[in-house]
Formats: structure tokens, sequence, C-alpha cells
């Protein structure tokens, strides 16, 4: 690893690397280079101690050794890109080969690293992490954000939307529900009301992003 780095471009402030490595020689090296780059640097030698530490809303990223002392970083990496929202995981190996980077990129990993690892190609590999968590963060926010609003719909009123979303009209979905048309119009109504829905099409989106999440809930 080199030992000067250029700032790295258009970093926000509290943008964090999360940094796994059970060598203390290398954990400062790491974070040395990349708080001349710019971000803000949190280091662990174990992954318990990553875990129980609180983390922020800014955008992140975790540096992640593959052979720590008693653990696998690729097994926590694994476990981890299962969750639904998790920071972009770059694997640092100074042991690795194409078959363990193959499979670790399947399985969810940002980026698959081989020490020593030049300055600016670990740099490239954060921002790109960075870009991609701030992005995953917006739409986790507006995921939450109409999750909220869906939340305070009635029974019925989410059995209405969710058949126009399905493109029944009105009278259809009268039949379907066994109630007046003129019902299913109130419901639909107070629905997007309630989600703030300037428009079907608005609404339609909306929907989309909730089931996409697997969050909406019927």
């Amino acid at each position: 690893m080199k030992s000067a780095a250029s700032r790295a471009p258009d970093l926000r402030e509290d943008s964090i690397v999360y940094v796994i490595d059970d060598d203390a020689s290398m954990r400062s090296a790491l974070s040395g280079l990349l708080r001349s780059a710019g971000f803000e640097v949190f280091a662990f030698e174990r992954i318990g101690e990553f875990t129980a530490f609180p983390k922020t809303d800014a955008p992140s990223c975790l540096l992640l050794d593959v052979r720590l002392r008693g653990e696998s970083g690729l097994t926590y990496q694994r476990e981890a890109c299962r969750q639904p929202f998790h920071i972009p995981i770059i694997l640092l190996t100074a042991h690795g080969d194409i078959e363990m980077s193959v499979q670790a990129m399947k399985e969810g990993a940002a980026d698959f690293l081989t020490k020593p690892v030049k300055d600016q190609r670990l740099i490239d590999a954060v921002v790109a992490a960075h870009t991609t968590d701030a992005s995953l963060k917006v739409l986790q926010r507006r995921r939450a954000a109409i999750q909220a609003l869906y939340d305070l719909l009635t029974r019925r009123e989410r059995e209405v939307i969710h058949h126009v979303v399905d493109g029944m009209l009105n009278k259809q979905i009268a039949a379907a529900m066994q109630l007046s048309e003129i019902t299913v119009k109130i419901h639909r109504s107070a629905a997007m009301r309630k989600l703030l829905a300037a428009s079907v099409a608005d609404l339609v989106r909306k929907m989309e992003t909730l089931r996409a999440s697997s969050n909406a809930r019927g």
C-alpha cells in the first residue's frame, strides 16, 4: 500500500468507512489512508465489535478482511447481504482467488480486493460503495415514508387501492368486494388522500415501491 492518497472527489464530510481487520498494522494503515481521503473511519478487530457499534444514517461501507482469527469474513458477508438493508461490503484478502471473488460478488459483496491493494483502487471502491449506499438510503427513507402513510389506511381502503393498482375499474372493484360503486369511490378517494397520491399513476408508483420492499401489509 502506498503511503499517500489523493483526496477522493465530492465526498461528504459525514461519509463513514468501517474497517474490520485483526491485524493492528493493517487497521492503522487502512484507517490513515481513508482519513486522508476525507472519510470518517471506525476500525475494529472483531466482527462482534462492529455489530455492537452504534451506526448512523450517513453513507457508509464496510471494509472486511476475509480471514479473521476464529471468524470468517466471508460467512459474515453472506449473512449480512441477506438482510433487506445493509451497507455495502468490500472484502479484503491476502489469499484470494478468482473462484472466491466470483462467489463473494454473487452473494452480494460490493467489491473484492487483494492485499496489497493500491491506494487509488481502494479509494475508488469505497467511493463507489458510498454512492450505492447513499442511493439505497434515499430509497429506504422513501419506502419508510410511504409505509407510514399506508399504515394509516383501513383494511377496506387497502383492498380498494390494491385493486386500483391492478387496473380494475370502480365497478369491477365493487363487484369483487360486494360493495356499492359509491362506497368504492369513497374508500378510493380516502386512500389516495392519505397516501398523498396526486394521481392514479402516482398511487401505482408508491404501491410498487412498497411491493418491491415486501413491506406492505394487507
